[in-house]
């Protein structure tokens, strides 16, 4: 059996496991060190820390302090990493905690958080999916059924002290553009919530002045949120430091492409059972500054979508220039509009575009002035037929359920 580097109890708070960090650094102390070929498991805090709970109301994803994400596991050493290698991670399974066979996904209030369509649902909402093996459905938004992909919406490797010191610089650079901006344009380092893993005193106190949050996937990988990266997944990092660090958490039963409620996809805590390998000076040798993968030969099946475009045009009709942002919001949009005619609210909708397999495309980025996104709704995850037809919408669900909002303030 392989050995289980992290263990997490969800009865403690994830400050009190010195195993887990949520900034990114290059003095974090490695938690465990292995060998290359070695397989180990590594168990994960949701990205929250236990801060959602399994109910029916949503302040607690309106109350939540974002910057205390998120909570990963490790990091892990790897003998004979060096700059300038790739590590390889496999991912040889991933799985529920029997404690905990449940999940969230909600949308931040857009005074805390926002999402990408906040404007459209400004309150804090979420919705509880239960698991049934490899199968999930929710109280929240009735009618749907599906089969989980699991998988890390993070994982990467430690950055190098020049990395680091070129993430805050930019970021704090885009900060200075809008810093008032609602929500802001980047999260700059915040030492109050940091959790810097096993360091302690003055070191502890130095790295958190400029350790990286942990939103936004970067050069090393982080929070890339890739549905695809899921059990059978092989993926090769950059290395930037001695040993590697390999981090993960922030782990999905389920999302959608893109993960557009930002709270994200179906989050839980978890297991994940990990091998890894090294390639010796495999960036230079393929050329390599980001992350590369090769999907997992399972995922699950489903052969009918019912498929939504979106041009750079926005709600309000301005025209924007081969804009794929603006077509993929207009996509995602114009399949919430279809889906309310089956019963479903908006937020539902917005809820289970997070949560469900849909796939996004990127259709055309080349034909002046309008990009075109496709929003693939698997047709088959519903207990009714969705298609359109020349009698109308037929079936779908009885009003009256929506997804819970926050109360008021």
């Amino acid at each position: 059996m392989p050995e289980t580097l992290v263990k997490v109890d969800l009865s403690q708070s994830a400050y009190e496991n010195e195993n887990v960090h949520n900034r990114w650094h290059p003095d974090l102390p490695m938690v465990a060190t292995v060998k290359p070929g070695d397989d180990f498991i590594l168990e994960c805090y949701d990205w929250t820390g236990g801060f959602i709970k399994n109910n029916d109301c949503a302040d607690d994803v309106r109350d939540v302090d974002l910057s205390i994400v998120h909570f990963l596991s490790g990091p892990i050493g790897v003998e004979g990493a060096e700059p300038g290698d790739l590590l390889v991670v496999d991912l040889l399974d991933i799985g529920t905690l029997k404690e905990n066979p449940w999940g969230f996904n909600g949308f931040f209030s857009k005074t805390n958080g926002g999402g990408f369509l906040t404007d459209h649902f400004p309150e804090a909402r979420k919705s509880i999916w239960d698991f049934d093996g490899l199968f999930t459905q929710s109280r929240h938004v009735p009618g749907v059924r599906f089969a989980g992909q699991l998988h890390p919406g993070l994982i990467g490797t430690l950055p190098s002290p020049d990395l680091l010191e070129t993430w805050n610089r930019r970021e704090t650079g885009l900060i200075a553009t809008n810093p008032t901006r609602v929500p802001p344009l980047a999260n700059p380092p915040h030492v109050p919530t940091a959790h810097m893993g096993r360091l302690k005193g003055e070191a502890r106190a130095d790295a958190a002045a400029t350790g990286a949050r942990t939103v936004p996937p970067r050069e090393h990988g982080g929070n890339c949120d890739i549905k695809d990266l899921t059990r059978g997944a092989r993926v090769f990092f950059p290395v930037y430091v001695n040993g590697a660090g390999l981090s993960m958490g922030d782990l999905h039963f389920s999302q959608g492409d893109g993960e557009i409620t930002f709270c994200g996809a179906i989050e839980m805590p978890g297991w994940a059972h990990l091998r890894v390998n090294l390639i010796k000076d495999g960036m230079a040798k393929y050329g390599i500054k980001n992350p590369i993968f090769k999907p997992s030969p399972i995922r699950p099946v489903y052969n009918d979508h019912l498929i939504f475009e979106g041009i750079s045009v926005d709600e309000t009709g301005q025209q924007h220039y081969l804009d794929f942002n603006v077509a993929y919001r207009q996509a995602c949009l114009n399949a919430i509009e279809y889906l309310k005619k089956f019963g479903y609210t908006g937020a539902q909708v917005y809820s289970l575009l997070g949560s469900a397999p849909v796939q996004g495309h990127v259709s055309g980025v080349v034909d002046i002035p309008n990009s075109c996104a496709t929003l693939w709704i698997p047709t088959e995850i519903f207990d009714f037929d969705i298609n359109p037809g020349a009698d109308g919408p037929k079936g779908g669900i009885a009003p009256g359920t929506d997804v819970p909002m926050s109360a008021d303030l």
